[in-house]
């Protein structure tokens, strides 16, 4: 029990850590509907676009610095596709963001097997340029109507240097990055002394953007130093509860850009893009991690459908296995990290190492509850085509490592 509430825990802090960088996004360039040509993508906060190798070469490898799940990448998602990203780039940042965490992939290494975690390194970067490039590929129609329209928009006043906005967004994807790292299987190493220091370096992000509101968003000193009080107060007397400090400095910014005063009123319309995030996402989210957990479960926990008629149907590496195990792993829900104890357990009865790579590479990246928001965000023909093709392509690798390692 303790365990479950800590991983609820850690999911609402990621997703008020990443609803903030999401709406950051959104307000933060100063052309927030504007539309990158197709092959490009949008450069939060400085309106700047990529050209497209470089656009899918970021994308491909940005789940590195986030180790977040596939229900908590869509604020981020949303955020760029609404900044006018091309589908492409987009839909390659859709999945390489919880596909690609290093954390997962070094874990991987650990308990299945080096040649496991590097196919599945790999095939995430593989799968993100492929998928983004058939998703602009298939759908490139409807991505020239988008940029000729944003043709006809006038390109509004930059207010403030790249530089300025480089810090802006680094301080919040600091806060996201710590606040949510995750307990390692070693309890020694870097990657341990980074997670027992997580919410000192959490606090000193969350200091620089205090900072920055006050130096570039005219938030008030005095305004700023009263807000943070409740959260100091927390952080010391209660340094074995660091989420109620965390939670009430969520809340506290959500005051301060409410009600902010700046010229512009993109504090206002942080806050007011945020909310609308959390109006659209999170109902679906409930809904769908109540219906996967219902159906599949969770870690040492059995759902409706027993573990051991998902690892015996995916024995062996028949084109059945593969896709049997691509399609669960699509629809079932990972927290992250989770991937890899349940994999172990499946592969201890049977589940054969072709199928268990497809469930890697699918099962990250999507989720039913991640399903219901894609598709409230992009439309249903765009969500359809994207869950296809990570299946197919997913079944298709596992089919080639079963019989390279099987």
């Amino acid at each position: 029990m303790e365990a479950a509430g800590s991983d609820r825990c850690r999911l609402y802090g990621l997703l008020l850590s990443s609803g903030g960088v999401a709406a950051a996004v959104a307000t933060g360039g100063e052309r927030p509907l504007g539309i990158a040509p197709p092959g490009q993508v949008v450069c939060p906060g400085a309106c700047v676009a990529l050209p497209g190798a470089l656009a899918y070469g970021v994308a491909s490898v940005s789940g590195t610095i986030l180790a977040v799940c596939s229900c908590t990448i869509l604020p981020l998602f949303a955020g760029i596709y609404r900044m006018g990203a091309g589908l492409g780039p987009a839909s390659a940042f859709l999945y390489s963001g919880p596909a690609i965490n290093i954390l997962a992939i070094v874990l991987t290494g650990a308990v299945l097997g080096p040649e496991m975690g590097i196919a599945r390194a790999v095939g995430a970067v593989v799968f993100a340029i492929v998928i983004g490039l058939l998703m602009h590929l298939f759908l490139r129609r409807e991505e020239l109507q988008k940029v000729e329209a944003a043709a006809a928009m006038s390109e509004p006043e930059v207010t403030r240097p790249l530089w300025q906005n480089a810090l802006y967004f680094g301080s919040m994807v600091g806060i996201l990055v710590f606040a949510n790292w995750g307990r390692p299987a070693d309890p020694s190493g870097l990657w341990q002394a980074i997670y027992a220091a997580k919410w000192t370096l959490t606090g000193l992000f969350a200091l620089a953007l205090a900072a920055i509101l006050v130096a570039w968003f005219k938030v008030g000193k005095w305004r700023m130093l009263i807000a943070s009080l409740p959260v100091a107060v927390l952080a010391f007397a209660l340094p074995e509860h660091p989420s109620l400090a965390f939670v009430t400095g969520a809340l506290v910014l959500s005051s301060l850009t409410a009600t902010g005063k700046d010229d512009d009123g993109e504090l206002r319309e942080w806050f007011s893009i945020t909310w609308d995030f959390a109006k659209k996402i999170l109902p679906l989210l409930f809904w769908g991690v109540l219906i996967a957990g219902a159906l599949l479960g969770r870690p040492d926990h059995e759902g409706l459908i027993p573990s051991g008629w998902i690892a015996g149907l995916v024995g062996g590496n028949s084109l059945w296995a593969n896709l049997f195990a691509s399609v669960v792993g699509a629809f079932m829900y990972f927290a992250t990290l989770t991937e890899v104890p349940i994999l172990q357990g499946l592969i201890g009865a049977g589940m054969g190492k072709g199928p268990a790579l497809a469930l890697l590479l699918a099962g990250p990246a999507l989720s039913l509850p991640n399903m219901l928001v894609i598709r409230s965000v992009m439309g249903t023909q765009k969500t359809v085509v994207f869950v296809t093709l990570v299946i197919i392509m997913a079944t298709i690798s596992g089919l080639i490592y079963g019989v390279l390692f099987g």
